[in-house]
């Protein structure tokens, strides 16, 4: 041990007499990182007010519906993608299909647990169609945009309620033919919209036919629903 510490000594004895010029420049960056003065840089949702957070998603969902009014080829609603719509938009059609006269129990449960399943397994297997065809958006995105379309056939639902809150006769039957019709090609007209640029073009119409069928169903619950005596 001690030869090779000797060994060692000899070897780098020169180098403390060696020094860098000052004329020599020295090159590199050295600099530390400062943190961010921004506060935007350093916001986090848990450090705001479960208040802000609220009224913040409220809003969120709020932009989003009115995309799905006046739909266009846009990605709105795949960017900041969220459920609270769709299941928001689930539960007050479900509620208000409930207490029908096709229900089979005494409190409209089937009926709600009915317009759920259909919704969302509806929801899920136009999804899994789509990503097996070729498409590229993730599934949750697909979800959202199914579930926010089906906010025309609900604004139908609340106004055929209302017609039917009247006499039901030939009258109502056309006003609410035509109120779902047109709820139902908006519905199409805006999930399309929105999943089209997803889609490999030899196979768009694979993936709208369900989406065709998914609001059709929706529709014709919607048509046929009268309240119970």
């Amino acid at each position: 041990m001690a030869e090779v510490e000797e060994s060692s000594k000899r070897m780098f004895a020169g180098l403390s007499d060696i020094s860098i010029s000052e004329d020599i420049p020295v090159e590199g960056d050295i600099s530390v990182p400062v943190r961010s003065q921004n506060a935007d840089d350093d916001f986090s949702t848990l450090d705001e007010p479960v208040k802000d957070t609220i009224l913040r998603d409220l809003r969120a969902v709020g932009q989003k519906f009115v995309h799905v009014l006046y739909p266009k080829k846009s990605s709105a609603l795949l960017k900041d993608w969220d459920l609270w719509g769709p299941l928001l938009l689930c539960v007050t059609l479900a509620l208000m299909l409930q207490g029908g006269s096709a229900d089979s129990g005494d409190d409209g449960r089937p009926q709600f647990a009915e317009v759920f399943v259909i919704i969302w397994f509806g929801s899920v297997i136009i999804t899994l169609n789509s990503k097996l065809l070729g498409g590229t958006i993730s599934f949750f995105q697909s979800l959202c945009v199914l579930g926010y379309c089906i906010l025309p056939l609900t604004v139908a639902m609340i106004v055929c309620r209302i017609v039917l809150l009247g006499s039901i006769s030939s009258i109502s039957f056309v006003v609410r033919l035509i109120v779902v019709t047109a709820s139902f090609c908006w519905s199409t007209f805006a999930s399309t919209a929105f999943l089209a640029d997803s889609q490999p073009a030899n196979r768009k119409a694979l993936v709208v036919y369900p989406v065709f069928l998914f609001y059709f169903v929706i529709g014709w619950m919607i048509l046929t629903f009268s309240p119970s005596p």
